[in-house]
Order: C-alpha cells, then sequence, then structure tokens
C-alpha cells in the first residue's frame, strides 16, 4: 500500500516508520514542502518519499497528522477527494504548550469538522487516542496488546484501517459510526490517551 502522509511530526513518522516495517511506502509532506523533509525521509530510509501536500492527498490512502490549528489549511485547496479514504489522526487542542488546552468545537465531534474540510472523503478517525510514548513502547505491554481505536462510517475503508493497525501488533477496536465513536475517542473524549491492554 502507498499511504500519503499531511504532516511529518511525532504522529506521522511514527505510523510511517511501523508501515515501512511492514513493506508499505509512504509519501511525507508538509508545508515547507518536499526538500524541508530531505533529512526525515533519509532516517525513514526505503520506502520513504517526500511530495507536495497535494500529490500525496492524492493517494488512495491518506493520513491526517498535523496540530489541530493546521488542519483546516492542510485540507484547504486540495483536489476532490472522491472516495479516497483520509485516516484522521488529529486530537482537537487549541494549545499544546506549556499545557493543552482543548479547542471549543461547539459540541461537534473534530473528525466531523475535518469531513467538512475534505468533502468526499471516506474518514476514519484512528493513531489519535493512544500516546505517542506508549505507541512507541511497542504493541505488547507485559500479557496485553495495546488498543488503538478505530471510528467511521464506511466498512470497507475501517475495516483496510483495522487490518493495518493490527499488521503493526495493535489490537484494534471499531468504536462506530464517525459521531458517536468519533467523540468518543477525541481528545477530551471518555477513551483519549488511555493505555487500555487486551489479553494477548
Amino acid at each position: 500500500m502507498r499511504i500519503g502522509i499531511i504532516g511529518a511530526g511525532a504522529v506521522a513518522l511514527a505510523v510511517a516508520r511501523e508501515a515501512l516495517a511492514r513493506g508499505h511506502e509512504i509519501v511525507l509532506s508538509s508545508r515547507g514542502g518536499p526538500g524541508a523533509l530531505a533529512d526525515k525521509v533519509t532516517e525513514l530510509g526505503r520506502g520513504a518519499s517526500a511530495a507536495t501536500v497535494e500529490e500525496a492527498a492524492s493517494l488512495d490512502y491518506v493520513l491526517l497528522a498535523v496540530p489541530w490549528k493546521n488542519v483546516e489549511a492542510a485540507l484547504r485547496g486540495l483536489p476532490e477527494w472522491n472516495g479516497r479514504v483520509l485516516i484522521d489522526a488529529s486530537n482537537p487542542f487549541a494549545e499544546t504548550s506549556p499545557k493543552l488546552i482543548l479547542a471549543d468545537l461547539g459540541g461537534i465531534g473534530a473528525s466531523e469538522i475535518v469531513a467538512g474540510f475534505a468533502l468526499g472523503a471516506r474518514i476514519v478517525k484512528a493513531f489519535n487516542s493512544i500516546r505517542m510514548a506508549h505507541f512507541n513502547e511497542g504493541p505488547i505491554k507485559g500479557q496485553g496488546k495495546r488498543v488503538i481505536f478505530v471510528s467511521g462510517d464506511d466498512e470497507e475503508s475501517k475495516r483496510v484501517v483495522k487490518d493495518l493497525i493490527e499488521s503493526f501488533g495493535f489490537a484494534a477496536i471499531d468504536l462506530g459510526g464517525l459521531v458517536t465513536g468519533g467523540r468518543m475517542q477525541q481528545a477530551g473524549g471518555p477513551l483519549a490517551g488511555l493505555d487500555l491492554l487486551i489479553a494477548a
């Protein structure tokens, strides 16, 4: 699978490393352009490349991994989605430093807002509920497998993302549709940031 990634921070690179280790190809992108990502592509190694955001977003599977304040700008002006899959790993933090402050979404789920910026995309919420420190420790903790939640309204695209997560060694748990499940797993929701395990 070729996976386009919008963003090149901790979440983007963590997922990229796992995908590359399973033989997938990764196309990184950021607002700084492909040239700004040369060091990261070199660090990721074989199977990784850099492109413009437009090029990365043109692939069939695209991971959105940018800070919340950059989501609208990252998605604005991209080609028509036409049913391509957008994996939303964003969390609605208005600020992350010196402390985490949640954005006021007016009672709407973050992925519902993302869907409004990416009309025609099949949105799957994933990789946002697990802290990257735990993700980078690996899928196994003691006798259990770490859990990564998945939400979305399209069953086929959810299945592909769940298969990807499970190929990394994690347990993928489907929370249902984007409205209910997405709100449960986003920052501020009851399942956000928990280091949950399933018996391996």
